[in-house]
């Protein structure tokens, strides 16, 4: 495996991919701001406008790629812009196809999120996540980031259900 970065124009040469790697991720129970079924070129608008905010500078996507190629996963870090927040970053998105779980995957990327922080001066980084999402929580844990809090019904999942979302931080 192998964890590349991607500017705008090579997200959008592999558009398609990077469809598929949300639709699996939706489709899988994923509270990541999407409902079922997705719309007719839902996927694509999104991959879309993550590439406009790549070609700003405003977000680094990171992709795992296998042996092969193929697109494993993706995670993006979006970087506070407003001088009071200049130190703190935001890691979003964090997508393994349902398939290549248990790999290391969503370990190998976030480990190069925080890599790319750090090299952005970033000293705070924080995320949130469905507390449903247990593989997700554990995984935070276990890289080191603090369990701060939640929301109840702060967003719904896939399916429609009301969920209780994780707020993690971790100094770096």
């Amino acid at each position: 495996m192998q964890i590349v970065r991607f500017s705008d124009t090579q997200l959008l040469a592999r558009l398609r991919e990077f469809e598929n790697l949300l639709t699996d991720a939706v489709t899988h129970g994923a509270s990541i701001g999407f409902m079922l079924p997705l719309g007719d070129g839902e996927a694509k608008a999104y991959w879309q406008s993550v590439a406009s905010q790549l070609a700003v500078g405003n977000k680094v996507l990171l992709g795992a790629l296998g042996a092969d190629g193929t697109l494993l996963g993706s995670g993006q870090i979006a970087f506070e812009s407003r001088p009071n927040g200049r130190h703190r970053a935001e890691i979003q998105k964090l997508l393994v196809l349902h398939a290549a779980r248990g790999r290391g995957i969503g370990t190998a990327l976030m480990r190069e999120l925080e890599a790319e922080g750090g090299r952005a001066g970033r000293t705070l980084l924080f995320l949130d996540t469905s507390v449903g999402a247990s593989g997700a929580v554990r995984l935070y844990e276990k890289l080191g980031y603090t369990h701060c809090g939640g929301i109840p019904d702060y967003a719904r999942d896939p399916d429609g259900t009301f969920a209780t979302n994780a707020i993690f931080f971790k100094r770096i």
